[in-house]
C-alpha cells in the first residue's frame, strides 16, 4: 500500500482521536479559545475612538463588523502545534510519534483540525451577533467573495500551521525555538490586521505588507468576508496567500527531515 493510500485510510481514525483529545481537555481548550479574544478588546477601543467621527472609512459599525469577523476568522485559522511539538521534544515523547506509520505532520494536522467543531461553538454565535449588530450590508454582496472565502480561510490555516510546524521543528536544533516563535507572533499581531485594519496604515506600509505573509493570515480572509477588496486584488492576494502556504509547507518538511537526522544523532 502506498503512503498516500495509507494516510487517507488513517485520516478518519486520526480525526476521531484528535476530537476525543480535544473533548478530554475541553477546559484547557476553552481557556485557549478565550485567550484569543483580543479583537473584542480592540473593538471596544476603536469604537470609542470613532465615537465622535469616523477614522478613514471606519465608523463604529464598520469597526464592529471588522473585529467580530476577525474573531471568527481567528478561531478557524489558529493552531497550537508549535507548543505540542516543543513539549514532545523536551519530554522525549516525540519518538513514540515517529513509530507510527503516518508522517507526523499529518497526525499533528489532524489533531488541530479535529478541534474545529469546538471552535465553531464560539465562532457561530459571534457570526450571529455580527449579523444582528451590523446587518447583511456589512458582509460581502459579491458571490465570488463567498466562493473564495473557504480557500482564503484554508490558506490562512495552512500558513499558520506550516509556520508553527517549522518553528516546532527548530526545537530539534535549539532549545530557544519558542522565543523565535514569540518574535514571529509579535509581527503577526502588529502586521496581520489583528489590532487594527490594515486600511488605516500608511499607503507605503500597506504596499510592503501586501507582499509579506502576515495579511494572508488574517486581514485577507476578513476583507473577503466583508467584501472590502476588489476582484483584481482578490485574485492577486489569493495567489500570494497560497504561494506562501506551499512555500512554508515545503520549507517545514525539508527542515523536519534534517531535524530528524540531528535528533537521531543525539540519541532521540
Amino acid at each position: 500500500m502506498s503512503d498516500a493510500a495509507r494516510t487517507l485510510r488513517a485520516m478518519p481514525t486520526l480525526f476521531r482521536v484528535g476530537f476525543a483529545s480535544a473533548l478530554a481537555y475541553r477546559s484547557e481548550f476553552l481557556v485557549w479559545i478565550l485567550a484569543t479574544n483580543m479583537p473584542l478588546v480592540m473593538l471596544a477601543l476603536w469604537s470609542e475612538v470613532a465615537r465622535e467621527a469616523p477614522i478613514g472609512n471606519y465608523g463604529q459599525k464598520e469597526f464592529t463588523a471588522y473585529f467580530l469577523t476577525t474573531l471568527v476568522v481567528r478561531q478557524f485559522t489558529g493552531s497550537w502545534v508549535v507548543w505540542e511539538m516543543n513539549a514532545e521534544i523536551r519530554q522525549g515523547t516525540l519518538a513514540q510519534r515517529l513509530l507510527r506509520p503516518i508522517h507526523p505532520i499529518v497526525s499533528y494536522a489532524a489533531d488541530n483540525l479535529a478541534a474545529l467543531p469546538f471552535r465553531a461553538l464560539i465562532a457561530i454565535p459571534v457570526a450571529g451577533i455580527l449579523l444582528y449588530a451590523t446587518g447583511r450590508g456589512a458582509l460581502a454582496s459579491d458571490p465570488l467573495m463567498w466562493l473564495v472565502l473557504p480557500l482564503a480561510i484554508a490558506g490562512a490555516w495552512l500558513i499558520s500551521f506550516s509556520v508553527m510546524f517549522l518553528f516546532g521543528t527548530l526545537g530539534l536544533f535549539w532549545e530557544s525555538s519558542l522565543a523565535m516563535w514569540d518574535l514571529w507572533f509579535g509581527c503577526y499581531v502588529v502586521f496581520s490586521g489583528y489590532l487594527m485594519p490594515l486600511a488605516l496604515m500608511p499607503g507605503w506600509m500597506r504596499g510592503l505588507l501586501r507582499l509579506s505573509p502576515f495579511p494572508s493570515l488574517l486581514s485577507f480572509p476578513v476583507e473577503v468576508c466583508l467584501g472590502a477588496i476588489t476582484r483584481e486584488a482578490l485574485v492577486k492576494d489569493l495567489c500570494i496567500e497560497w504561494g506562501y502556504a506551499v512555500a512554508f509547507l515545503v520549507v517545514a518538511l525539508v527542515l523536519w527531515k534534517r531535524g530528524l537526522a540531528h535528533f537521531a544523532a543525539y540519541g532521540g
